[in-house]
């Protein structure tokens, strides 16, 4: 058996796949179930509210200070994956930072703007609804980087790290990982 340490907290599982299952529903359901569609809306700008407090008063690896690179620390990194040598990094790595805070903004846009388009002020304007329906599409973008970067790590650090976001517990540091 694999020595493991704990490094998700629940809080930040229970966001992650809260946010991918809000996301999906509503990109589905966009100009067919209104109703659902609005409610999962809601749902995913609560995540990220709480997401956002927890990321300053949550534990270590879910507060945004243990992982919010320098964009020096971001291009020397995406260089070392191109290379094929980057390092292992139990917290988030420097792609997998700035791929949660684009994630987090672009959700952000979305539901503003959906939200926009639910109030008497912006209701028929289509500009409201353009932005919301390009948001929502172009979040596709980073989410397929996202998926590319879980199973490129994945695969060059040999270790599943869909199951360490289900289960909390990754592998334990080696000394030429970084906490």
């Amino acid at each position: 058996m694999i020595a493991t340490v704990k490094v998700w907290d629940p809080f930040v599982r229970i966001f992650h796949w809260g946010l991918v299952a809000s996301f999906a529903i509503a990109w589905l359901t966009a100009d067919e179930w209104d109703n659902l569609h609005e409610a999962v809306g809601y749902i995913a700008i609560g995540l990220i509210g709480f997401r956002l407090f927890w990321g300053i008063v949550g534990p270590h690896y879910a507060r945004f200070s243990s992982f919010l690179p320098r964009p020096g620390v971001v291009a020397g990194y995406l260089g070392d994956i191109l290379r094929g040598q980057e390092k292992r990094y139990i917290g988030h790595n420097p792609a997998g930072a700035v791929m949660i805070i684009a994630l987090i903004l672009a959700m952000i846009g979305t539901a503003a703007t959906g939200w926009m388009y639910t109030t008497e002020q912006f209701w028929g304007e289509s500009w409201v609804e353009e932005a919301h329906e390009f948001l929502a599409n172009s979040f596709l973008v980073p989410v397929i980087f996202h998926v590319a970067g879980v199973i490129l790590a994945s695969m060059r650090h040999n270790e599943n790290l869909v199951r360490s976001m289900i289960t909390g517990r990754k592998r334990l540091p080696s000394s030429d990982d970084i906490r």
